[in-house]
């Protein structure tokens, strides 16, 4: 008496050549078919699993996927399964069709932290004031959130990746801090409205009640006090000031400016450094105050059309190498020059009661272009000489965005010398000179 069930062998199903429906027993059998692609030989056979059952007394049949990816074991596994389902009244060809839709659904609310944050800005941005405040959403989010958990599913944010992100800078930038924590927030809570976050899942990005036990105030953080900075819409009156001056310090102080350069890489340029053909400032890695490093890491500076005719105007001197010659004979400028030229203006600031300094026209290159330009953050970083610090970012960055940078530089010294809608707070103290 020949068996039910488990009729095949391994062995015959690999040697079954005939087309044809091979039974294995339980309702599963074995589909062998002429292979009908344009390629095919002649004799070539597909191999599949059937399982063939009754339902409200229709006859149904069911794949159960080709040979070659289940197993005669496999498939009877399958089978059984489906027989089980069968027996309690269960159409298993629906059961996979409403699974299928499920994993679809799914997919389709697996969205990243980064996909999330665009949307959201997209579908808000109608609604705020201006360009800039949506610019200020993308860049906040790209620079502090996007390497923590940009490409991240949203669903699976939670409490360890918000400290990733806000430990670092909670203490030292308090105020960006708290903008960028708002923001996660806000677009945690529209992925949970919109179905990519479980609906009854908690917000950790949430304050009152959640990180407001884990994390001072921000009312109670101590403030950073900041190089004190020339605000970047009085610049253009600046400029215009100090152009009229003939001082070596003043020359350097705008070259310094048009450069986005440190004092000390100002003051200890010498002109083996400049290309006045490529427009190129190579600064060595070796030179004191650049923050380069001792490792031998050069920094280009693409000089604008106004940098060369600064240096073109300098004053030269028989033997000494330096840009701007300092008042002995051989010597470069003393780093105390610019800054002392300072002290001659009375000049706004966002810091009350003090006088911007040298270092902090960089915070002022660095204002204008998140507000004022298109640029993206990491060329203007590059133009300050900034080292990455995610060793992700930095292997992929290996370049250092030159002609990005030349740009991005022509822009600013365009800016530097745009004509001021009035005539600002800046007022040029008499020096002897002429302002």
């Amino acid at each position: 008496m020949s068996r039910t069930i488990n009729n095949l062998s391994a062995a015959e199903v690999s040697k079954k050549k005939e087309p044809g429906m091979y039974a294995d027993g339980g309702g599963l059998y074995l589909q062998v078919a002429k292979r009908t692609s344009k390629t095919a030989a002649d004799g070539d056979v597909t191999k599949s699993w059937i399982f063939r059952f009754m339902l409200a007394g229709k006859a149904r049949y069911m794949g159960l996927g080709d040979v070659n990816t289940f197993s005669l074991k496999e498939a009877r596994d399958r089978a059984r399964a489906a027989r089980q389902k069968v027996t309690d009244g269960i159409d298993p060809i629906e059961v996979r069709k409403e699974t299928k839709a499920s994993l679809r659904a799914d997919d389709a609310k697996r969205i990243t932290f980064k996909e999330a944050s665009t949307r959201y800005i997209a579908a808000h941005k109608a609604g705020w004031k201006n360009e800039k405040h949506s610019e200020q959403w993308k860049n906040t989010l790209e620079t502090y959130a996007g390497p923590i958990i940009g490409d991240l599913p949203i669903a699976k944010v939670d409490d360890g990746h918000i400290s990733q992100i806000l430990d670092p800078i909670w203490a030292t930038k308090n105020e960006t801090a708290t903008r960028v924590r708002g923001r996660v927030e806000s677009i945690l809570d529209w992925a949970r409205v919109k179905g990519f976050r479980p609906k009854n899942s908690d917000n950790p990005a949430r304050w009152r009640g959640h990180l407001d036990k884990t994390y001072p105030a921000p009312s109670k953080v101590k403030k950073v006090e900041h190089q004190p900075a020339l605000p970047y819409a009085e610049l253009p009156a600046f400029m215009g000031n100090i152009r009229g001056l003939d001082f070596v310090s003043a020359k350097a102080l705008a070259f310094c400016i048009m450069t986005v350069s440190r004092t000390q890489a100002v003051t200890g340029a010498t002109w083996s450094e400049i290309d006045m053909v490529a427009k190129i400032w190579t600064i060595p890695g070796s030179r004191k105050g650049t923050k380069l490093n001792d490792e031998g890491r050069i920094h280009r500076v693409p000089l604008s059309d106004r940098a060369i005719e600064i240096l073109k105007s300098l004053p030269r001197e028989e033997g000494n190498p330096h840009l701007f010659i300092g008042g002995k004979k051989g010597s470069g400028l003393s780093t105390a020059a610019m800054a002392e030229l300072l002290k001659n203006y009375d000049l706004p600031s966002d810091v009350p009661g003090r006088q911007p300094v040298v270092h902090g026209f960089r915070s002022t290159f660095r204002d204008w272009a998140a507000e004022r330009s298109n640029f993206p953050r990491e060329i203007a970083e590059a133009a300050l000489a900034h080292v990455v610090k995610d060793k992700t970012e930095a292997a992929y960055q290996r370049g250092d965005l030159l002609e990005k940078r030349r740009r991005l530089m022509t822009a600013w010294a365009q800016y530097c010398a745009e004509k001021p809608a009035k005539s600002g707070n800046v007022v040029v103290a008499m020096m002897g000179g002429r302002a």
